[in-house]
């Protein structure tokens, strides 16, 4: 089974999911139906293009759904069919996971009492997936949240330990420039000690100051 695409929509795609929503609407399918199409196309669930649909795409279409509707109108005048008494509104569930797409109930004589129970209790699976989904998600980026902190803390603790590392190295450096000073200053007076002198015979010789 192949992953779904989980990344952000692209200006293509987008027009990609209008164009076959508003072809189903003509052709008098079910929004469902083209989310399906569109998710077979894009590697996405059909649950996240009628997500994509509802929350975007829709708002910018309204007068491409109003001509659709009217043309699907149209034709199934042209071919002697009734006009569905459901409106397109009750066709578009929620989105949710892939595995179950409730389609409101159509007939010619009206809706009954049972599919509408059916029909809202596959509307409740299909939200307890989603909220499935969502919650999955969350976790994912409390995980990562999570990981990053603790990065976060490491390096903060990389940092303080550096600059005691650099504090130790200067007050070494400082150390051996007084040791250096020092060992100047013993040699500078140990060569002050040594005078020499002439004796009595004319030689000269080394006296101890």
């Amino acid at each position: 089974m192949s992953i779904a695409r989980q990344d952000a929509w692209t200006q293509d795609e987008d027009l990609l999911l209008a164009e076959l929503v508003l072809r189903h609407i003509r052709e008098g399918s079910t929004q469902l139906k083209a989310f399906e199409e569109v998710g077979r196309r894009l590697s996405r669930t059909s649950a996240a293009c009628g997500f994509r649909w509802n929350s975007y795409v829709r708002k910018q279409y309204q007068s491409g759904i109003e001509l659709a509707k009217k043309q699907r109108k149209e034709n199934k005048k042209e071919n002697g069919e009734e006009i569905d008494s459901i409106p397109e509104s009750s066709q578009v569930p929620l989105p949710a996971a892939e595995q179950i797409e409730p389609q409101a109930p159509t007939s010619s004589t009206g809706v009954t009492i049972e599919e509408v129970i059916q029909y809202l209790t596959k509307l409740d699976e299909f939200s307890k997936l989603f909220n499935k989904e969502r919650d999955q998600l969350t976790n994912g980026y409390n995980e990562v949240k999570k990981g990053y902190e603790v990065l976060q803390e490491e390096n903060s603790k990389l940092k303080e330990q550096l600059r005691a590392v650099e504090e130790d190295y200067h007050s070494l450096l400082q150390i051996l420039e007084r040791a250096r000073k020092l060992i100047i200053l013993e040699e500078d007076q140990k060569s002050t000690k040594v005078k020499f002198q002439m004796d009595k015979n004319g030689n000269l010789e080394k006296v101890n100051k």
